[in-house]
């Protein structure tokens, strides 16, 4: 839901960043994996308890989630490269609730199934509509600079690095902040539904 307005305020520093990198020689997918492999350290941390130095690493990773794609769009995005970061994004969001899940699994081991289970259904419905999207051709007005056709919703990266932060600076209240958060997931993946079945409906009888 955010997602559009916060692109806007950090296109222009995240550009002038991919634009360095790329003088220097460092492709998009060598920025999208080595911001994922930083993100992958949070989930030790989150499971030893030390939330606040594994919230530097899920910074760390979004950061570059945003350079890669500035990156990218020095030489021209790809399907490859989109295929790449958005595997590794989901990969990257369920092992947060994870981490807090092995941290503390008699208080977090439900609301972080139940968490992951809505990331299921946010990433599937968001997905298989963008593979739709592909072969009816559909433009996508929002994103346009994504290799892949992206969906708005309630809860996109903007909300779900916010509720990252609250569970890393409120831990005692994952399960409440994950509670509430994974309703707002289901609303996204309903809405998804509902709106990807009649827009793909609406291709097919053109």
């Amino acid at each position: 839901m955010l997602d559009k307005y916060a692109i806007a305020v950090i296109k222009k520093p995240l550009n002038v960043i991919g634009h360095h990198l790329h003088q220097k020689g460092i492709t998009a997918n060598q920025v999208t994996l080595a911001g994922f492999a930083l993100g992958a350290v949070a989930l030790p941390l989150l499971a030893t308890e030390h939330y606040l130095l594994a919230l530097v690493f899920i910074l760390i990773n979004r950061i570059f989630d945003g350079i890669d794609g500035a990156v990218a769009r020095q030489t021209g995005i790809s399907d490859s490269g989109g295929f790449l970061d958005i595997s590794l994004d989901f990969l990257f969001y369920s092992s947060i609730p994870l981490g807090f899940v092995l941290a503390s699994p008699e208080n977090n081991a439900i609301a972080g199934a139940v968490l992951i289970f809505a990331f299921v259904g946010t990433g599937t419905s968001f997905l298989s509509f963008a593979i739709m999207a592909s072969r009816y051709k559909l433009a996508n007005p929002v994103y346009q600079n994504k290799s892949l056709y992206y969906m708005s919703g309630l809860t996109e990266g903007t909300e779900t690095i916010s509720c990252f932060i609250l569970m890393c600076l409120l831990p005692h209240h994952f399960a409440l902040i994950a509670a509430v958060f994974a309703l707002m997931c289901f609303f996204t993946t309903m809405t998804r539904i509902w709106y990807g079945y009649h827009t793909i409906k609406h291709a097919e009888s053109v």
